[in-house]
């Protein structure tokens, strides 16, 4: 559905001539795990973007490590990698090593912010469209739970919400520790696979083998929020009462030697968090603040790997789900039990624009 007035005065996606299009396409695949790898596997195959996964990833993986991590916490997953593979014409060993989010080479700094209440959450994505997926998936597999979310590595998911209301998103922190580990968009997507709540989340991410340090935002239609601050060696858990917001830093007295030096622009956000009250922000209201471009929320440093892409939003109470991209009239609203009981999405993709983005893959 179309936004007709967005709260803060401002039209999204008008007044600047020098901007790109910028495309998010709307997938939804209701089949066994490898069915859904198979169809996604196809969409891609003929992609540009398939030449940018290359160059970031490994040659080659030891496969038989990471299927083994993957199927102790969530086997469907293997399955699906096995769908991508025949979905693309590759083989499997290359499939693994572009999109199992194993034993990945260090990937530069992204910004990530969000907010929770016991009503809601809503976060922003900040990085380069270069290396971004551009897809919002809407997955029904055959053994596990369903999800919607944004695409990382077709495989992984930057943030998302289950059937049984469970959200989760990624804020990178740094690259210290850093070791041949599972990263982060992997993890979220296993939470969303095999999670029921925060503490079946919180569990299974003081297993998973970090492969860096991230921040893990979760929150569950039981009112429960929290901020995993995962390293490789160490977890710990920072809750909330009343809201929580993270960005790209640690914040536990045990963690903070993890940081980077440069952290100001997290520092920034969380301080801006702490200096307003938006408790008593409905969902549209914070969903519209993140997403407006005159937001001290909403970044345009894409050549910088700093620039806002889209914008995710979950009600509780009543499943609603809001996504938007850059600058883009365009919402799509749908309440998630609707779509897990069989009403199927019509928009097949999300329109906006961005300041054009200097960098490039070397």
């Amino acid at each position: 559905m179309k936004s007709t007035e967005p709260k803060f005065g401002y039209r999204f996606g008008k007044g600047d001539d020098d901007m790109d299009p910028f495309q998010v396409d709307v997938l939804q695949f209701r089949a066994s795990s490898y069915d859904i790898g198979f169809q996604i596997g196809k969409h891609l195959k003929n992609s540009p973007k398939l030449s940018i996964f290359k160059q970031i990833a490994k040659d080659n993986i030891n496969v038989k490590e990471m299927e083994a991590i993957l199927r102790g916490f969530s086997p469907n997953l293997v399955e699906e990698l096995k769908g991508i593979a025949d979905g693309m014409n590759v083989p499997y060993e290359k499939a693994c090593a572009l999109f199992s989010g194993y034993d990945v080479p260090k990937t530069e700094a992204m910004g990530c912010t969000s907010f929770a209440t016991k009503e809601f959450y809503v976060r922003n994505y900040d990085f380069s469209p270069i290396l971004y997926d551009g897809i919002f998936t809407f997955s029904q597999p055959a053994t596990s739970f369903a999800s919607a979310g944004f695409n990382l590595q077709l495989l992984g998911r930057h943030d998302g919400v289950n059937e049984k209301g469970l959200v989760a998103g990624l804020h990178f922190v740094s690259n210290n520790g850093y070791r041949k580990g599972i990263q982060s968009w992997v993890a979220v997507r296993m939470i969303l696979e095999t999670c029921s709540n925060v503490k079946e989340a919180i569990n299974m991410l003081k297993e998973v083998p970090h492969a860096a340090c991230y921040n893990f935002s979760l929150s569950d239609s039981n009112g429960q929020m929290v901020v995993v601050e995962a390293s490789p060696e160490q977890v710990t858990i920072r809750n909330g009462e009343q809201h929580l917001s993270c960005e790209n830093h640690f914040k536990t007295e045990q963690m903070r030697n993890y940081n980077r030096k440069s952290m100001n622009n997290s520092i920034k956000r969380d301080a801006y968090f702490q200096s307003n009250n938006f408790i008593h922000y409905s969902q549209q209201m914070m969903f519209d603040h993140f997403r407006n471009p005159n937001s001290p929320l909403f970044f345009t440093e894409y050549e910088q790997l700093f620039g806002t892409l889209h914008t995710f939003s979950y009600r509780f109470q009543d499943s609603r789900l809001l996504i938007s991209v850059a600058r883009s009239d365009e919402i799509l609203n749908l309440k998630m039990d609707e779509w897990v009981n069989g009403k199927n999405v019509v928009i097949k993709s999300l329109n906006g624009v961005i300041k054009p983005s200097l960098f490039k893959i070397k």
